[in-house]
């Protein structure tokens, strides 16, 4: 039994320490490529920042995509070299770099923003993320991000909001602010509708009528999509899942052990269900609704059926 045990040990030991050696490479090399980009990008929003002319900022906007779009090639050449992924992608054969969207995601993990920023660069537009208020404040990246127009969400809680009703529409506000920005060049605004990454802790105590997702939160992009509504092309629904590594597929990544992703795309043309004024059209507001939970009740049968079958 003894004889048995040991090469077992060895054998997991060694596996043990190639998994941390992956992590340790996958996590230096991403931090070089993020640190060279966030440098390259925040420079140029400096000089966006100190020349405020209209023909300076469109040069800067286009050259920081640029520098995104070598960000994403970058990592997903470090994603390839360190993991055999079986890639399985469908649909998005019409889009456009040179058309605007609004795309909307299940939130699994902090791959997802890898995955989506790898598997659309070539696509469509570079992503903008709504980001947390908090990444603002992220030495490089934080002037980064801001580089690249991203909106900041300050998602107050409920008991901030009640003392402080003036704050109500921060959010908005922000939304409205880059939504500004983005009529002079083809965009791409993501939005994790679900509001946080799922996990099986969530699933279990959050009330939602999903087996993997959550409820979809409609206030960021019934506001992009008044603000932004006149200039898309179209409302890009992606599903994400890692049918293989779904208990930490950011951190599976990292190591080495990554070994399939499902990515599907939906384009949804800007039919009389996208096409409105949500916060004063009551009767939009519930087509919308109604909408919007149709496409997640969907989501989440197409991501059971995912589950389903590698079993």
């Amino acid at each position: 039994m003894r004889s048995c045990f040991i090469p077992n040990f060895v054998k997991l030991l060694f596996t043990n320490m190639l998994d941390n050696l992956r992590l340790v490479i996958s996590v230096t090399l991403v931090t070089i490529n993020t640190a060279v980009i966030t440098v390259l990008i925040s420079l140029l929003a400096l000089i966006k920042l100190l020349i405020p002319v209209a023909s300076v900022t469109k040069l800067s906007n286009r050259a920081s995509d640029a520098v995104f779009w070598l960000w994403a090639t970058v990592n997903l050449g470090i994603l390839s070299s360190m993991n055999r992924i079986d890639w399985q992608i469908e649909g998005g054969e019409e889009l456009s770099k040179e058309q605007w969207y609004l795309m909307m995601s299940n939130h699994r993990s902090w791959a997802d923003i890898v995955v989506l920023a790898s598997v659309m660069k070539d696509r469509m537009p570079m992503p903008k993320f709504f980001l947390k208020h908090d990444l603002l404040c992220v030495p490089f990246v934080g002037l980064a991000c801001w580089g690249l127009d991203m909106p900041f969400m300050r998602r107050h809680s409920r008991e901030f909001l009640l003392k402080n009703p003036e704050r109500r529409n921060d959010d908005f506000n922000a939304i409205q602010k880059s939504c500004q920005k983005f009529q002079n060049n083809p965009t791409t605004v993501v939005n994790f509708v679900e509001g946080t990454r799922v996990n099986a802790d969530k699933l279990a105590t959050v009330k939602t009528p999903y087996q993997h997702l959550l409820k979809p939160k409609t206030g960021g992009v019934a506001f992009a999509l008044s603000n932004m509504g006149h200039m898309l092309n179209g409302v890009v629904d992606v599903t994400l899942a890692y049918p293989e590594n779904q208990e930490s597929p950011f951190e599976d990544m990292l190591k080495g052990k990554m070994t399939k992703i499902v990515v599907r795309i939906k384009v949804h043309p800007m039919d009389e269900n996208l096409d409105g004024n949500y916060f004063e059209d009551k009767v939009f507001k519930r087509r919308f609704h109604g909408w919007l939970n149709g496409t997640w009740e969907e989501k989440d049968q197409y991501l059971d059926d995912v589950y389903s079958s590698k079993q």
